[in-house]
């Protein structure tokens, strides 16, 4: 599926995940694309979807993110996380976040993955995905960034750690986890950012992340390149941030 926004075409794309289950995303690029631009991987946050990134002054600005990194001349992915939007069928069809269900007598309903299985998944879809655009012309799979926000935020160092691929990386409101053994715990993948640039971007009053862990956080990514940021707001940041956000991709992925 193809279809042209204003300057920019933007095609659907499923392919398989490593479970077996559909992975959809929107690729857009810009319609000049003479030469292969360098792309940006959009992630979402908990209970959004891929849609976010669509929607202008929404609760992640992420309309506002995509449009801005279009403008600049990056290619854009965006995909759902696992059990999120078009993949909420591998959920039963049901929210990811607990609720009491009326057709169940009233007891709460829970989705079948755990928070830490939808991590671990979606940071092995993303990586899959990095090897679809290996082999899109449109996009120059050697200069890939990424931007995430709340859980998009925390995949950003899953993704920036584990994948030596993903050269530039901004992470939004990320949430605090003080697991010292935990697979997710963004802390326990600082360390291997290594020297790349990484900026956060992070609410001064955000109750899912404190000041103090969010600056804990920050002092474990060893990289000279790197810059925390705080703003006055909470978990949702006011879209004053996407400037700043788009200005670091501008600054270290030109």
């Amino acid at each position: 599926e193809q279809i042209k926004i204003d300057n920019t075409i933007r095609e659907k794309v499923v392919f398989r995940g490593a479970q077996g289950f559909l992975v959809p995303g929107y690729l857009q690029y810009p319609i000049d694309a003479a030469k292969p631009r360098p792309c940006v991987l959009l992630l979402h946050g908990w209970s959004g979807s891929k849609e976010h990134f669509w929607k202008d002054g929404g609760y992640i600005s992420g309309g506002n993110v995509r449009t801005a990194l279009l403008t600049a001349g990056y290619a854009i992915m965006a995909m759902d996380a696992q059990c999120h939007g078009d993949r909420i069928a591998e959920n039963d069809f049901a929210p990811v976040n607990h609720f009491v269900d009326p057709a169940m007598d009233g007891t709460q309903r829970k989705g079948y993955f755990t928070q830490q299985e939808i991590y671990i998944q979606t940071t092995r879809d993303y990586r899959r995905a990095i090897d679809y655009l290996e082999t899109r012309p449109e996009v120059d799979s050697q200069r890939i960034g990424m931007f995430g926000y709340s859980m998009g935020g925390a995949q950003t160092f899953l993704l920036t750690g584990v994948d030596p691929r993903i050269l530039v990386s901004v992470s939004c409101c990320t949430p605090a986890d003080n697991s010292k053994w935990s697979s997710i715990a963004p802390q326990n993948f600082a360390a291997e950012i290594g020297q790349r640039p990484f900026m956060m971007i992070m609410g001064r009053s955000d109750t899912m992340c404190s000041i103090e862990r969010a600056q804990a956080l920050f002092d474990l990514i060893p990289s000279s390149r790197k810059q925390l940021m705080f703003l006055d707001a909470g978990h949702r940041l006011p879209p004053d941030y996407v400037p700043h956000a788009v200005s670091w991709f501008t600054a270290n992925l030109p």
